[in-house]
């Protein structure tokens, strides 16, 4: 199946757009460039994102921003361990009046899902909450209803405090395109935070740069995006080394090379190019990769991170020649070919 390219006018929106989000996400926080674009770049490839850093480091503070820069509707769910599916999904009530059951749809019935320590709730929850992601539909009583469009679950968790927690198995992490780790702040930023936090609530002053529609035209034209089959081969070079690499005891699966490429052509779009680089991939490959990955005992007890493992693949593997200039004129040229 094959997809026109985006017009220089597509590109230029999704460009002003996204700068915009930037602008009012940096308003609340400075200092989050790398962390801000992995999660614009999962924003715009439709996927769904994990925060996991220590506490008081913004990662709710991040997520609530970004809702609040886009007019949509937004959920937020504090999960705890006595937190039920249906607390998530909503519930049938009966109605004595009319003998029939009324639908009380829950917090994910939202285009924006804020998941906050989602560690701390059963993994029966947590499976109601990454099903919904996965199918992007909620079945309850028998009944299929289907979420909102476009719809986004930023979940965070702790990574420190693990008593009374209930760690994310590999399989669901796999669910969530990319993680991010927001860190400590910088000095200077720190205190651009002491100033900006005096006495107020810096997202009282957040207001909606964008709405629900043009989200949807921007996803739209980064899934036009072109990769070139050298670029594909970059991507599958990488993922594959993951599955052999010796630190590593998990790795990588198929969907990751899937979502790896949608989030490089975001990356691409949001620098107007209709074209992804290997410097695309290189950028997000840590965040696309790493929260999927194992470390082999070895590597846990030399202190290497899955983060600094995807950093070592990517430093050692070679970018094949023709992915360095990927521009669409090489599907162009393809399809005359094809075509004769």
């Amino acid at each position: 199946m094959t997809h026109s390219l985006p017009s220089p006018d597509d590109l230029a929106e999704v460009a002003e757009v996204t700068a915009a989000i930037r602008e009012s996400i940096g308003s609340v926080l400075s200092g989050l460039d790398s962390a801000i674009t992995a999660t614009l770049a999962t924003v715009l490839a439709g996927g769904h994102l994990l925060m996991e850093d220590v506490p008081g480091v913004g990662k709710t503070t991040l997520a609530r921003a970004f809702a609040a820069s886009v007019d949509c509707s937004v959920g937020r769910i504090q999960f705890t361990p006595d937190l039920m599916p249906a607390d998530v999904t909503g519930v049938s009530i009966f109605r004595s009046d009319d003998h029939r059951f009324e639908f009380r749809p829950g917090p994910i019935f939202a285009q924006v899902v804020i998941a906050d320590e989602i560690n701390r709730a059963s993994p029966k929850t947590q499976s109601a909450l990454l099903e919904a992601m996965q199918e992007r539909a909620v079945t309850v009583d028998g009944v299929t209803r289907p979420l909102p469009e476009p719809f986004l679950v930023v979940a965070t968790q702790n990574p420190i405090d693990m008593e009374g927690t209930y760690p994310l198995p590999e399989a669901q992490r796999d669910r969530f395109m990319a993680q991010v780790s927001v860190g400590y702040p910088q000095p200077r930023d720190e205190m651009a935070m002491l100033d900006s936090h005096d006495g107020v609530d810096p997202l009282e002053d957040v207001r909606a740069v964008t709405d629900t529609a043009t989200l949807a035209r921007l996803i739209d034209t980064s899934r036009r995006i072109y990769a070139a089959p050298a670029v594909k081969q970059h991507i599958v070079d990488l993922v594959t080394q993951t599955r052999t690499d010796s630190s590593l005891r998990l790795g990588a699966s198929p969907r990751a090379s899937l979502q790896l490429l949608a989030a490089a052509k975001a990356r691409a779009a949001m620098a107007g190019r209709n074209h992804v680089l290997p410097d695309d991939v290189k950028a997000l490959a840590g965040a696309v990769l790493s929260h999927r990955l194992v470390p082999s005992t070895e590597a846990r007890l030399a202190g290497r991170s899955t983060q600094d493992v995807v950093r070592t693949i990517v430093e050692r593997t070679a970018v094949p020649t023709e992915a360095r200039d990927a521009a669409p004129r090489m599907a162009t040229a393809g399809a005359s070919a094809a075509g004769a």
